[in-house]
């Protein structure tokens, strides 16, 4: 696999020299530029893309959060910061982690680990099922889950359940923006409330879809013919 690539921001350069060591134990990772000076950064990132970006948030000049909506690119970013009341907006915009200083390196290892998996898939044009897997976030974490292990995926309202053979996640994202990101891993809608794999699918009659596991879910009026012309 390539090297990670990564800048780090951070007002303070104890901070800096911390990431410098961190990364300097790890594999794959290349951290090319270290900048204690926001706008300085932002100059660099601006003309330089990078796979992952490690912030402060509080700095002069130019905060993390804001020099990430300046980006005209979105790199994968972890949040290193002292500050915890900006932890809900930090996940709003789809961080990897969000990590409070002091951090050790078992955690930042596992922070970094996490944004390789989540390149891994964002950069993959596999479709192997042996290897297909899917991305989310669930409680301020990414979640990495296997297709074979995913049953069903229900909505509620705002949320959506993800169902799989050993936890159901919480997830927050509406059915149809669920539906429309991993509809190319062969997901389907078959009821306005429930979405499933093809690859999962037994059989069907006139109300219901019956999945290789047993399971029994409803099949909408709605879906009768879309699913019919799928699976055919």
């Amino acid at each position: 696999m390539a090297n990670l690539t990564i800048v780090s921001v951070d007002d303070e350069y104890p901070a800096l020299q911390l990431i410098q060591k961190y990364c300097g134990q790890m594999d794959d990772v290349n951290l090319l530029k270290i900048f204690q000076d926001p706008e300085e950064a932002l100059g660099y990132l601006r003309q330089n893309r990078v796979d992952l970006v490690i912030l402060d948030i509080n700095m002069p000049y130019i905060n993390g959060i804001e020099l990430l909506h300046q980006l005209p690119y979105k790199p994968l970013c972890i949040f290193l910061t002292l500050e915890t009341q900006y932890a809900v907006k930090a996940f709003e915009l789809d961080v990897v982690h969000y990590l409070v200083k002091p951090v050790d390196f078992e955690t930042f290892r596992k922070a970094i680990n996490k944004a390789k998996d989540f390149l891994q898939f964002r950069n993959s044009t596999e479709q192997q099922k042996k290897e297909d897997f899917i991305m989310f976030k669930s409680n301020y974490v990414m979640n990495k889950v296997l297709l074979d292990d995913i049953q069903w995926v229900q909505g509620f309202g705002e949320y959506i359940i993800l169902v799989t053979r050993l936890k159901k996640y919480m997830i927050l994202e509406r059915m149809s923006n669920f539906e429309e990101k991993f509809k190319n891993l062969g997901f389907i809608r078959i009821h306005k409330s429930y979405i499933v794999l093809s690859s999962h699918i037994s059989s069907y009659d006139a109300a219901h879809v019956y999945l290789k596991n047993g399971e029994k879910l409803p099949l909408g009026r709605t879906y009768k013919n879309s699913l019919k012309a799928y699976l055919n």
